[in-house]
């Protein structure tokens, strides 16, 4: 689980198969950059903590779950990296970018917030891979205390409208209108939050930009008061329920999609094969998986060169994150049909 305090030891996760598949050498990215400005490192570990332990035995504690729903790309990993202050959840302009639960936690006075992001609800594709994306959406909403449903400000279409019908009549639900700052006119979201209304009994209309410090504390304040009095489940400084092993390999996967595009189609994923500490070193080897050989050129590239760069930038952005030195070391297999295949999905961690 990530904290503000250096990394430990991690848990080990399923690994990629060894066959099938050729290494490619020049996509090895080796911990021969400068030294580089440490981050908040990833760490496991988080215990409960009582009122008296935390100095606070005269103010009942606070703690929840709130799940941050919505569409692809309506920008829920964005919000809960500003709500926990450091980045725990990729992002990306594909759909499908997050494929897991993640618990970001962020601890304020009394109170600890447990925000819980989920992938975009699937509404146009059927594979194995997309129901299962849609069931850890239900199973969220079945355990959290309030729901953040993610809009984009003054905007409302079929998909949004297939995620609302989800939400539970049970739980507080907060409309949070992102991306305000691309609104020209303000005025025109009047009307708009009207028929909002009408379409559900919104305990909130939270109009904000993740990308606004002031509104993200805002959000701090409205959220509050719908979380429950009881002790904290994690540790005060905790920042996720993930461990390293799990955000290098989120980390890959958000370099592999920015740098191929549309090119790559969303079929594919990064396990991690290897994840050995070595005093201030990581050594860290790991696969992308792609469904044809196609797709494996792509990730490649020319000479190497693209999965190269891949590999560059997610070691760079690893080092701050691990706040070590990172030998990064990839490779590419074809496994064809994997993402509608469930007995792959669950050796990939699905």
């Amino acid at each position: 689980m990530a904290r503000k305090p250096r990394s430990v030891p991690q848990g080990v996760e399923p690994a990629a198969d060894a066959g099938g598949g050729e290494a490619a050498p020049e996509g090895a990215a080796p911990a021969d950059a400068p030294e580089v400005d440490a981050g908040s490192p990833a760490h496991a570990g988080g215990v409960a903590h009582t009122a008296v332990e935390a100095g606070l035995d005269a103010t009942p504690q606070r703690c929840g779950r709130v799940a941050i729903i919505g569409r692809p790309n309506v920008g829920k990993s964005t919000l809960l990296n500003a709500l926990v202050g450091q980045k725990i959840s990729i992002t990306s302009d594909k759909a499908q970018t997050t494929r897991h639960r993640i618990d970001g936690v962020q601890t304020r006075g009394d109170t600890q917030y447990i925000f819980v992001d989920t992938p975009g609800f699937q509404t146009r594709r059927v594979a194995a891979l997309n129901r299962t994306l849609n069931r850890t959406v239900h199973g969220v909403l079945t355990d959290v205390d309030a729901v953040l449903l993610v809009v984009e400000a003054g905007r409302f279409g079929p998909d949004d409208e297939k995620v609302l019908a989800l939400v539970p009549r049970d739980k507080p639900v907060l409309l949070v209108a992102n991306k305000l700052d691309t609104v020209v006119r303000r005025a025109d979201l009047m009307p708009w939050l009207q028929s909002m209304q009408q379409r559900f009994p919104f305990a909130e209309f939270v109009p904000m930009s993740a990308k606004k410090n002031a509104d993200v504390e805002r959000l701090f304040d409205i959220v509050r008061p719908y979380l429950p009095e009881q002790p904290w489940i994690y540790d005060a400084d905790a920042l996720t329920d993930r461990t390293d092993r799990f955000l290098v390999s989120e980390i890959v996967r958000e370099k592999l999609f920015r740098l191929t595009g549309d090119e790559l189609p969303y079929t594919s994923t990064v396990v991690i094969d290897s994840f050995v500490e070595e005093g201030e070193l990581r050594r860290i080897a790991a696969t992308v998986i792609v469904e044809r050989e196609s797709h494996k050129g792509i990730v490649i590239g020319t000479g190497g060169e693209r999965l190269k760069r891949i590999g560059s930038e997610a070691r760079q952005e690893l080092e701050r994150l691990l706040d070590a030195k990172v030998f990064l070391e990839l490779w590419v297999k074809v496994r064809a049909g994997w993402a509608d295949d469930e007995a792959h999905l669950r050796s990939y961690g699905y």
